[in-house]
């Protein structure tokens, strides 16, 4: 399928809308239990159990609408789905809090398998969107390994010794925040590697 053009208002909602709706919905039945076939489910392991679906839904929909999907979507739907349903099924939110060390943990291990290969997956996937020298990549390489294997460092530190509701907050806006102001600052920083598209119009 080829790349469609998106609404970036409709994009910008499927891809964070599934967070927010579990963040609400955990708010509003933190406090429930719920018996469901002679077994009590506390309402995070509710949310967590209807979390899955939407999120699933709504990668698909953004695939129908943009006409793809990255690599990074994928992976957290798989690990969604195996971790949530794990929650599930044993009945313990243990198994969908430590889905999110996993993820950066696993993030952390594949770009420093690649700088091990003196190469960059990220330029590799990302290197149309933002041209830059093969050296500029490097180092956001072997910055965002070590702030991936941070993050998940943090999120077995928080889920371990922190309340679910801390966890929650933090996993749904933390983390996302920090990551985006690291990134951010990380891209400024590296401008002297960007590589600067020719114009088009001759000089005058």
């Amino acid at each position: 399928m080829t790349e469609k053009r998106i609404n970036p208002a409709m994009k910008t909602l499927l891809e964070f809308g599934p967070a927010l709706l579990f963040f609400a919905a955990y708010n509003w039945l933190k406090d429930e239990v719920y018996t469901i076939g002679g077994t009590q489910y506390s309402g995070f392991i509710v949310v967590t159990a209807a979390f899955v679906p939407i999120l699933l839904l709504s990668i698909y929909l953004l695939w129908k609408l943009s006409g793809q999907i990255s690599r990074m979507q994928v992976l957290t739907a798989v690990l969604v789905i195996i971790f949530g349903g794990m929650t599930v099924w044993f009945n313990d939110e243990r198994f969908f809090k430590m889905k999110t060390t996993i993820v950066y943990g696993l993030f952390a291990t594949i770009l420093t398998i690649g700088l091990l290969l003196k190469r960059s997956w990220l330029e590799y996937v990302m290197g149309e969107m933002m041209p830059m020298r093969h050296e500029g990549w490097m180092i956001l390489t072997r910055r965002l390994a070590l702030a991936f294997a941070v993050l998940a460092i943090g999120n077995e530190i928080v889920w371990r010794t922190m309340s679910t509701d801390t966890w929650v907050k933090i996993e749904t806006f933390g983390f996302p925040i920090i990551l985006f102001i690291f990134l951010w600052t990380q891209i400024v920083g590296l401008q002297g590697y960007m590589i600067e598209e020719e114009s088009d119009s001759g000089e005058a």
